[in-house]
């Protein structure tokens, strides 16, 4: 597993578009996560973002508050999720980015923190309620664990706030195409391409956009205007949800692979 620099320098020389999808751990049980990882990586997916299910998720909206609620009715908590990552990373070739809340961090210690994820395979980290001015105290003890901190550019971010973030972030940028929680849109607002224009300004890195994909019309739109990764999360976690865990699997398999192929 390589790490998610490494990953995206590798996309941009063969002129790729990364695809991201996004889980959450334990749902609908762990030994289902487990294999989850193993067949989106089969699937096409360039990198997988793995949420820690949390108790007050202000970033989420219904599929993945209801996904992670499910989880922590099961008492999963960050270490059955960081097995999980340790047990599969030898298996796949997609760098594991860790989707967390800062209050697990804080609780623990950023230093023991990062250890611990850095030590179960963990490559890249996403802390949706981190923000820029508390950055500093995370990124630098991540770069000595080797885990990139990416931070998020919301749509309302000023310009200045936009250049500072973008100069701070490691790994990627990832820009929230919409304004409130996540979840599935009918449409993907056409402001995107704006907001991608104006932060392709401000930096050479890369680009991921997340929050509202959930077909491979949309994936392949936001491509055309200008995506260097494009995330999708709500729509995985929904299929992987219905039925039984076999047939969850199936469905995303089959939903990676057409997304990946949309934006190829």
């Amino acid at each position: 597993m390589t790490s998610v620099s490494d990953c995206f320098e590798s996309l941009k020389k063969r002129s790729e578009c990364a695809f991201i999808p996004f889980l959450t751990a334990g749902d609908p049980d762990l030994q289902t996560t487990a294999k989850a990882l193993k067949v989106l990586d089969r699937a096409g997916a360039d990198l997988i973002e793995l949420g820690v299910p949390y108790s007050d998720p202000l970033a989420d909206g219904p599929v993945i508050q209801a996904a992670a609620t499910r989880a922590l009715r099961r008492g999963v908590k960050l270490e059955n999720v960081l097995q999980v990552v340790q047990d599969v990373a030898p298996e796949i070739k997609a760098p594991i980015i860790l989707f967390t809340y800062y209050n697990p961090i804080y609780y623990r210690g950023i230093e023991a923190f990062l250890k611990q994820i850095s030590e179960a395979g963990v490559k890249g980290l996403v802390v949706p309620d981190l923000p820029l001015e508390e950055a500093e105290s995370l990124l630098k003890p991540a770069a000595e664990e080797g885990v990139e901190v990416t931070l998020l550019v919301a749509p309302t971010s000023p310009r200045e706030r936009i250049e500072a973030i973008a100069k701070k972030s490691q790994g990627f940028i990832y820009l929230v195409s919409v304004t409130g929680v996540t979840g599935m849109r009918a449409a993907m607002q056409s402001r995107v391409k704006d907001l991608l224009q104006s932060l392709r300004s401000a930096t050479d890195k890369p680009i991921g956009v997340g929050f509202g994909i959930s077909t491979p019309e949309q994936a392949k739109q936001v491509q055309a205007w200008g995506a260097d990764a494009v995330i999708v999360g709500s729509a995985f976690v929904k299929r992987l949800a219905e039925g039984t865990p076999d047939s969850g699997l199936a469905a995303i398999e089959e939903f990676c692979g057409s997304l990946k192929q949309a934006i190829s």
